[in-house]
């Protein structure tokens, strides 16, 4: 069967299941009619159940397998449907058709996320949020999976597992705690800037509306002549940016993002973002003094200006949050024609975990779920495998033969880039963890530094956070800016003269009244204690 009609029959097929679904006669999973949904079979009125009923057998041990392995990250989303359109055509950069010509139209789906906190967290929570987009271009999906932050905490994806791991619970309490976080980050002194991003204002996003993307990630494009431009995203919301302040953040609905966007997006107030790139070439690279490899590392603005290159709309909720939102799969390593991945060392890793998780989480066949299945024709290279639901009527099950017309795509534009050195495990050379962290805190207001200072300095002095910890964390921040140091250390010196265990019997200050409330808003709506 050509790929086609592989892609036609699947489309039909499940046509014909939503039409024998929405029956009005209740049967079993095998389509036999159930007279008596609400009573299992026993023997008299009162029992016992009989083990040959088996709608009984199968409610249940359907029941028992309703939820699938959450994601580690990223467990708590929402996704929506939508569509992209060019603004400016980028040919001269890139083969990837969804990118030529003004006015191409490409669908997508979009979906937000926190990232720490499992899928039965509150969304206030103070949490990077993830913003993942799949792209169905008439080349096959692309993938961006990206942040609400330009930055991230980590340079080196070996460094990932331990670090998931000190942001969730502690293993013996089941409780999320700061000196733990504290602690592994000690290590990492490029996790500055992240933190400046993490304990700002836009922390707790007033919405997913009202929240702007990044790529995070350096990509390379290729255009036509096999030549090589350094890339990355970013997607500023057409709603402006709004944040939650702490104080407020407990009084919010549980899943009041989730329910902003789907009722946004009900009524028909569709919410946009601009689609903008920065890009970068060798010789630019070769006058820096960092490395714009480094996923800690933002692009300034004023040296490498965002382009606009198109628009984006969400105007589709999802139908069904298990299907579309739950078993929704993205990963950074899912490219088309002229994009690949450049040798930034978190996406180099990320390429792999994030489609391995979902191959955990959904099986090897993932891909031909229909929120994940490519739009475009396509030649199913899935053979067997659990829950392979598609029907192939070929004896050719692989490639190549004499028996089928099936033939390679055209030659692609290949990356030119030549590569070559000794293996090793070494830290990049052009580190420089401090001057951006620096320059976001000279950037702020004074109201907006007092805000950030004060919930560095509340969780510095969170139960078990060591001295030795609290005096390395105020090297760091010293050798940001001075004056942020200086503001935190004074803040925490207000804060350690509340004893918190006996906090109901002590005579308070007004100024420490407010700074312990202050303190009890942030803890609250960090999720740590």
């Amino acid at each position: 069967m050509s790929s086609s009609l592989l892609f036609l029959s699947l489309l039909l097929a499940f046509v014909a299941c939503e039409l024998v679904y929405e029956d009005d006669v209740l049967t079993t999973n095998a389509g036999v009619p159930v007279p008596n949904w609400r009573q299992s079979q026993t023997v008299g009125v009162r029992g016992p159940a009989l083990i040959q009923d088996q709608l009984l057998i199968e409610k249940l041990a359907v029941h028992n397998r309703e939820r699938i392995p959450e994601r580690n990250v990223h467990a708590r989303g929402a996704t929506a449907y939508g569509t992209f359109t060019t603004t400016a055509d980028m040919s001269n950069l890139t083969t990837a058709t969804l990118f030529k010509g003004v006015g191409t139209k490409t669908d997508l789906v979009l979906r937000f996320s926190t990232v720490i906190h499992g899928s039965s967290s509150p969304e206030w929570l103070r949490d990077p949020r993830g913003f993942a987009i799949k792209f169905y271009t008439d080349q096959g999906n692309y993938d961006i999976v990206g942040l609400s932050f330009p930055v991230f905490f980590i340079r080196d994806s070996i460094q990932f597992p331990d670090m998931i791991r000190s942001l969730k619970p502690n293993p013996t309490n089941g409780q999320q705690e700061w000196w733990r976080i504290w602690d592994y980050f000690s290590f990492v002194p490029e996790s500055t800037h992240m933190f400046t991003w993490l304990m700002d204002d836009l922390g707790i996003p007033a919405n997913y509306r009202t929240m702007d993307g990044w790529g995070v990630h350096t990509y390379k494009w290729i255009n036509a002549k096999g030549n090589a431009t350094w890339v990355r995203y970013y997607f500023a919301s057409d709603q402006g940016t709004d944040w939650i302040d702490d104080s407020d953040a407990g009084n919010y609905y549980f899943s009041y993002a989730t329910k902003d966007l789907y009722d946004a997006i009900d009524s028909g107030n569709y919410p946009g973002w601009t689609f903008y790139i920065q890009t970068m070439t060798d010789d630019d690279i070769a006058s820096l003094n960092w490395d714009p490899l480094d996923t800690t590392k933002a692009w300034p603005e004023d040296q490498f200006p965002f382009q606009k290159i198109g628009h984006f709309v969400l105007n589709k909720n999802v139908g069904n949050q298990f299907l579309e939102n739950e078993q929704a799969a993205f990963s950074p390593g899912r490219f088309v024609p002229g994009i690949v991945a450049s040798d930034d060392k978190m996406l180099q890793g990320r390429v792999f975990a994030y489609a391995d998780t979902q191959r955990y989480r959904l099986g090897v066949n993932y891909q031909l779920l229909p929120v994940n299945a490519p739009r475009c024709p396509y030649f199913d290279s899935h053979v067997d495998g659990a829950m392979n639901f598609l029907t192939k009527d070929t004896e050719i099950n692989y490639w190549p033969s004499n028996f089928i017309k099936t033939q390679q795509a055209p030659p692609q534009p290949e990356d030119p880039e030549q590569v070559s050195g000794t293996k090793q495990r070494a830290v990049i050379s052009n580190q420089d963890n401090f001057e951006q962290c620096g320059n976001r805190w000279r950037s702020f207001d004074s109201d907006r530094q007092a805000r950030f200072a004060s919930r560095v300095a509340s969780a510095l002095v969170a139960d078990r956070v060591t001295e030795q910890v609290q005096n390395i964390w105020l090297g760091y921040w010293s050798q940001c800016d001075p004056s942020l140091a200086a503001a935190i250390k004074q803040d925490m010196a207000v804060l350690k003269k509340i004893d918190f265990k006996l906090i109901h019997k002590m005579q308070l200050s007004e100024e420490e009244q407010a700074r312990q409330q202050t303190r009890m808003a942030f803890m609250v709506s960090s999720g740590r204690v």
